[in-house]
């Protein structure tokens, strides 16, 4: 009976060692949280003695470490555990009693069975949970690479950010010493806002005192609108009556046009005035009765226009040997200056004359003589600039140009036009030249303006627009050093040559469309003496027999022309001289002409004199037909 017990006590005793194994492995966790690397589970270690149940709880645990999230591990409940027997913590039974063994392992059996199905149904959710998490992993993992691309783009972002957080940076530092100055700047216009500030409110109250002012103004205005109303209509009333007298002074100023070159043709279109010149200091004295200046016909205060000359000829004499009484010539012209009269008693004379230029109507002036008789000194004036005297050349157009600024105010415009030439050995010089052109003649040739044109002018030489007397000035003194000059027997320095200053002048009224356009010749002639035929002729007199006969072959073709226009000639001989070709514009039916006929006080150069007096009284009888003016 013992052998039979002794096996059932070791099954009993097995038995209870596998109920213990199992008992203790069931309060262990059945789920433990397995963490996953890289899709790969650590499978645990498994006893090597299994039952039917341990198989089934391995399977779970290898189930849920399959499972992507962790589930926390489960606290044994003591609902789980196996039921205790009688109320009372089971002990060893007794291994006789194989019933109440077998009870407990009934008890045991069913409570796994229990358990069994709790545990299917953890499973099942575990693997529905399984499910979920592998989808959420696929989610996950596209959702990942889709993050780790816009991680690169943003790294990528990063980078060039990064370059340009290194261009900005150089760029602060380049921009930080500027900004010091900008900021010395700001201060400096923060002080002058505040000076601005402070004018600014000055101002503001300058702005009120206007203001009020303006209000006082506007009242004041209010009461003159009516005033001025009235001074509108009185203003154009006015200007009706400027009109008026406007065309009434146009009427009036070619009124006196008419009627000044109606006393010019009276007092005749070729004039001769004759002035003899004082004597010079060293010079002898002319003897008592040599010059004598009648009275006019109205008594000693009508300017003189006779003059004789007595002359003593020591060759001749009577039977009784006694010398002969002197010769008295008489003669008479339009006006005679004596030693005395100045310059400004000169040009008055001539004043209306100059003025006829300006209305259209040629003028030539001549100053004829022998050398040293006051010929340039008429034209030029005397050195050093001394304004008394001046000669008729500077006087004439500071006249033209005062008269000019007068007409401006009648809507006349004027312009002048200047050049100086000399005619020397019938070569034509230009007296302005300058530089490397000085004293070349051979270039200037007289020519007409164009086909068809009547106008002469002077090729190669210089035409200077004059405005004003400075200008003027310059022009003369670079012709006085131009000029050709030499010693003769009658004055130290003695001009060889015809100098011709022309002034073109232009006018226009815009207004009316009227136009005018005349010349104003004012020439100095070289000295009229002749050469002594016995005279041993040297070098240098050969030189100035040429020169004298160039001057007096001149001089007698100016005085053929102006007969040949006194006679009325058909031909007229213009072209037999430099002098008469340059000026032929001037000399003819529409021109004014005056010859001043300068002779010397002196007793010495009486027969010179006498040769000046009778070829001036020869012009002097001469006359020419109505002037005409130029006029378009």
């Amino acid at each position: 009976m013992e052998d039979v017990l002794e096996p059932e006590k070791k099954r009993t005793r097995g038995l209870g060692t596998a109920t213990k194994f199992a008992t203790s492995h069931h309060r262990a966790p059945v789920i433990a949280t397995v963490p996953q690397t890289q899709g790969h589970t650590a499978a645990p270690k498994v006893p090597k003695k299994t039952g039917p149940r341990c198989a089934t709880a391995v399977a779970t645990v290898l189930k849920t470490q399959k499972a992507g999230p962790a589930v926390p591990a489960q606290k044994p409940d003591t609902a789980a555990a196996p039921p205790k027997l009688g109320g009372k913590k089971p002990g060893k039974r007794p291994a006789w009693d194989l019933k109440g063994q077998l009870c407990d392992r009934n008890e045991e059996l069913k409570f796994y069975r229990e358990r069994t199905q709790t545990l299917d149904q953890e499973n099942q959710q575990l693997r529905d949970q399984l499910r979920e998490a592998q989808q959420q992993a696929t989610a996950l993992g596209a959702e990942r690479k889709t993050l780790e691309g816009e991680l690169a783009r943003v790294r990528a972002q990063a980078e060039q950010g990064q370059q340009e957080l290194g261009h900005l940076s150089a760029r602060v530092l380049e921009l930080e010493h500027p900004l010091g100055t900008q900021e010395g700047l700001v201060q400096e216009l923060q002080k002058e806002q505040l000076g601005l500030q402070a004018e600014r409110r000055e101002l503001a109250t300058r702005l009120e005192e206007q203001e009020r002012r303006l209000q006082a103004s506007e009242a004041a205005l209010s009461g003159s609108q009516a005033e001025v109303a009235s001074l509108r209509q009185e203003a154009a009333a006015q200007a009706t009556l400027l009109a008026e007298r406007e065309e009434r002074l146009h009427g009036l100023e070619m009124e006196r046009r008419r009627l000044h070159n109606q006393l010019q043709e009276l007092k005749g279109n070729i004039r001769v005035f004759c002035r003899v010149r004082p004597v010079l200091p060293g010079e002898p004295t002319p003897p008592p009765g040599f010059l004598l200046f009648p009275s006019g016909p109205a008594g000693p205060s009508d300017p003189p226009t006779h003059l004789s000359l007595l002359r003593c000829d020591e060759r001749r004499g009577t039977l009784s040997g006694v010398p002969a009484p002197p010769t008295r010539h008489d003669f008479s012209f339009d006006r005679v200056f004596p030693p005395g009269s100045g310059q400004d008693e000169v040009f008055e004379e001539i004043a209306m004359l100059v003025q006829s230029a300006l209305d259209g109507y040629p003028v030539c002036i001549f100053a004829y003589g022998q050398t040293g008789s006051g010929k340039t000194f008429t034209m030029e004036g005397g050195p050093g600039g001394d304004p008394q005297v001046e000669g008729l050349i500077p006087r004439a157009l500071r006249h033209l140009f005062s008269v000019a600024q007068e007409l401006s105010g009648q809507g006349w415009t004027y312009s002048f036009v200047a050049s100086y030439v000399e005619i020397y050995n019938e070569t034509v010089r230009d007296l302005l030249a300058t530089g490397t052109r000085k004293g070349q003649g051979g270039e200037c040739e007289i020519r007409r303006a164009g086909p068809g044109s009547e106008e002469l002018t002077v090729t190669n030489a210089r035409y200077v627009p004059v405005s004003c007397e400075k200008e003027v000035e310059t022009l003369l003194l670079l012709a006085r050093q131009n000029r050709a000059v030499a010693r003769t027997a009658q004055n130290e320095r003695s001009s060889r040559s015809h100098s011709v200053f022309q002034l073109q002048i232009s006018g226009e009224h815009a207004g009316r469309g009227l136009q005018c356009a005349a010349p104003l010749n004012l020439v100095d002639l070289a000295g009229s003496e002749r050469l002594d035929p016995g005279l041993a002729l040297g070098p240098g007199e050969r030189e100035r027999l040429r020169e004298t006969q160039a001057i007096n072959s001149s001089l007698s073709t100016l005085g053929l022309v102006i007969m040949a226009l006194s006679n009325k000639e058909s031909h007229v001989p213009y072209r037999n001289s430099k002098l008469t070709y340059l000026l032929q514009n001037s000399l003819g039916g529409s021109a004014k002409m005056l010859m001043f006929v300068n002779i010397s006080p002196l007793e010495e150069n009486v027969s010179e004199s006498l040769n000046s007096l009778r070829f001036a009284s020869k012009v002097n009888q001469c006359v020419i037909g109505t002037a005409q003016a130029n006029r378009k």
